[in-house]
């Protein structure tokens, strides 16, 4: 929830502040003091770059005088700058998201663009305290104009500082990327302040959860029209884009696209999309054969209604992604994406998980798949029957990525799918809430142990607490692959159990596991010595330990710090 002074800034009540009223209270929202430069040193034209005070000199003389011997001046000045923030960067690109910056640092930053003629890159992403100030940063753009990425991600963006925005685009006229996602106030009508204003190399725009209306998809269609070179397209999570009665705004906006004849990349997950609204872009669909990204996906409304689409598809001759999931399909958007599949030659992902009909018909839909090509098929939540479940093994010879979570007819036949996999060539293994067996984590204890799975990353077996404890003893005990990240054993929630039966398999297992960086076995118990055997096994390692607080391991820390006792005991 938003305080009532953002909100205040929201609406616009900032407005009547002066612009030093609003540096002021940036300053004093800050931390400490001792965090911040004094105000005048960030307006002081200064640029020798040896701080003022004694404490600054002893902890950024050394960083300054080394970057003054190399760059010069303006560079030192832009090393301190960056150390006190705890951030590192160079000539061409800088990385400032996340930094809790305020108004003040950012016109600080903006004023050492002038030492930075050679920048290209620049994020500052979430920094929601620079919203209404972006006339800091924008006024000193004509300084770096050889910038192609710009980043402003979530920074609470007003409608003023879209329009300061766009008056400022002419001084970069190389930006290929600009994003302004998660910004709510880009929506309602600030769009407009772009209009005409982006440059012609402009390839990528992104503008996820910016609240864009229907107008604002007019204002968009204008903007895609002037941007010839435009090859990715983010408008997802825009509910109201297509709340037009009529649909006029997206309708515009889909006609827009034919002109975008370079788009490979287009998202527009949960949009609101309805069936109208899939009939106006498959039109322009026909006219963009590059598109290879296609994301459709959380877009409820449009069941009963894809067939107006799948018309279409069949000009996407290089499409390689297609994501439909969680779209409520219904089994005749099923049988006609079905007989489109054959003409997309060039598909290697395709989710139409969590859609529950899919069950009946995805036997139909692998057979349907070019699957020697196929990489990522997710059916999770698709309801899986024997048949659609027998089906599947066909296609995961050659997928990257398998995930059938919960889907109750694989417990007791995990095997069918272990048993075709190929060696090193599956990456992701999810099998969450799939009523797995004691037999079936034996099996894959035995896959694991002739080297099946050498190229795993990611393994969920969560949820699945039918599992005997030889079950999990054995699959530890087989070593797991090398190549392991993430491994996830976590129970139902409400529900517990005891470890201590193969929790030793598993502190034998990790040593062999050095990639691994996450461990979650969330409502599983253990004591206080198990505990501390576990924390010396993982000290020293960077292992993201998820673990239930409420449970008996609720001083379980995961810090991975050796303790005075325990590095006495281990001499």
């Amino acid at each position: 929830m938003e305080s009532a002074g953002g909100q205040r800034g929201r609406d616009g009540g900032s407005l009547r502040r002066s612009p030093l009223d609003l540096i002021m209270n940036q300053i004093r929202r800050k931390r400490t003091a001792s965090d911040r430069k004094p105000l005048g040193r960030f307006l002081s034209r200064d640029r020798t770059g040896i701080p003022e005070d004694r404490e600054e000199r002893g902890h950024g003389s050394g960083v300054v005088e080394a970057a003054e011997g190399e760059r010069g001046a303006g560079w030192g000045r832009v090393c301190v700058f960056l150390q006190r923030l705890g951030k590192t960067g160079d000539s061409s690109s800088l990385g400032l998201s996340h930094c809790d910056l305020t108004a003040t640092d950012l016109l600080e930053f903006a004023t050492l663009l002038q030492f930075l003629p050679q920048l290209e890159e620049v994020d500052v992403s979430w920094n929601e305290l620079i919203g209404g100030c972006l006339t800091a940063l924008t006024s000193h753009l004509q300084h770096v104009g050889g910038i192609r990425a710009l980043r402003l991600c979530s920074c609470r963006l007003s409608a003023a500082d879209v329009a300061a925005l766009g008056e400022a685009l002419g001084c970069v006229p190389l930006l290929e990327i600009l994003d302004l996602s998660w910004n709510a106030g880009v929506g309602g009508g600030a769009l407009q302040g772009l209009l005409g204003k982006l440059p012609p190399p402009l390839r990528e725009l992104h503008l996820v959860a910016c609240q864009l209306t229907a107008a604002d998809a007019t204002a968009l269609g204008g903007i895609v029209s002037a941007v010839s070179r435009l090859c990715v397209l983010d408008v997802s999570c825009n509910a109201r884009l297509t709340q037009e009665a009529d649909g006029g705004g997206f309708v515009a906006l889909a006609s827009s696209l034919s002109h975008a004849v370079g788009l490979a990349t287009l998202g527009l997950q949960a949009c609101g999309l309805r069936p109208d609204s899939l009939e106006a872009l498959g039109g322009s669909l026909r006219c963009l054969p590059s598109v290879r990204e296609l994301d459709l996906s959380c877009n409820k409304s449009l069941a009963g209604g894809l067939d107006r689409l799948t018309l279409h598809l069949a000009h996407l001759t290089h499409l390689e992604s297609l994501d439909l999931h969680l779209c409520h399909l219904t089994r005749s958007d099923l049988e006609a994406l079905i007989q489109v599949l054959p003409s997309l030659a060039a598909l290697t992902q395709l989710d139409v998980s969590s859609n529950k009909e899919l069950g009946g018909v995805a036997h139909q839909l692998v057979a349907a798949l070019p699957l020697t090509q196929m990489r990522r098929l997710p059916l999770n939540s698709c309801s899986l029957n024997l048949d659609s479940f027998t089906a599947l093994a066909l296609a995961v010879p050659y997928l990257r990525t398998v995930d059938v979570s919960w889907c109750k007819v694989v417990g007791g036949r995990l095997s069918q799918l272990l048993d075709a996999l190929q060696p090193t060539v599956v990456l992701e293994l999810n099998l969450s809430s799939c009523e797995l067996t004691t037999e079936d984590l034996l099996h894959l204890a035995a896959v694991c142990s002739r080297g099946v799975l050498s190229s795993l990353r990611t393994l969920d077996v969560s949820y699945n607490g039918s599992v005997g404890d030889a079950g999990w003893s054995a699959l530890f005990s087989a070593g797991g692959p090398a190549s392991l990240q993430d491994l996830d054993l976590s129970l139902r929630p409400l529900t517990s159990a005891s470890c201590s039966a193969w929790l030793p398999a598993l502190l034998g297992a990790l040593p062999r596991l050095p990639a691994l960086t996450r461990l979650a076995a969330q409502r599983w118990t253990v004591d206080s010595r198990d505990r501390q055997r576990l924390n010396r096994c993982l000290r020293k390692r960077s292992v993201l330990l998820e673990w239930d607080a409420a449970s008996s391991s609720s001083s379980f820390e995961a810090t991975n710090q050796e303790s005075p006792e325990e590095s006495r005991s281990e001499e």
